[in-house]
């Protein structure tokens, strides 16, 4: 389901909004408004986003508070798939590189683990 660049970009483009309509998300992500329909269609099937009703509109939101999790892994998995250093390596230590400087740091003090 995520293997498409294009309902990744619906995700993460929910994920920052909160809601939208097929309108305002075609025009994010850069597609029709029907292209972005038809995904929005398999998200929803997949249960990954929910509607919800406004006179003749839809808006659309990510299904639950796990889903924004499961797209930034997601990304990260593709990101370690396609080699090299992934782009998340750049901007974030690892909880591990931040293990390993509070141990040089204690290690500098004096401290024992």
């Amino acid at each position: 389901m995520l293997a498409d660049a294009t309902r990744v970009r619906i995700l993460l483009a929910l994920k920052d909004a909160g809601e939208l309509s097929v309108n305002h998300l075609a025009e994010v992500v850069g597609r029709s408004p029907a292209s972005v329909s038809q995904h929005l269609a398999k998200l929803r099937l997949a249960r990954i986003v929910t509607t919800r009703g406004d006179g003749v509109r839809v808006f659309y939101r990510l299904a639950n508070e796990h889903v924004p999790q499961l797209v930034t892994d997601a990304i990260f998995q593709a990101e370690h798939a396609l080699g090299g250093t992934p782009r998340h390596h750049h901007s974030h230590p690892s909880p591990l590189d931040q293990h390993d400087q509070h141990d040089q740091h204690d290690d500098e003090q004096g401290a024992t683990p």
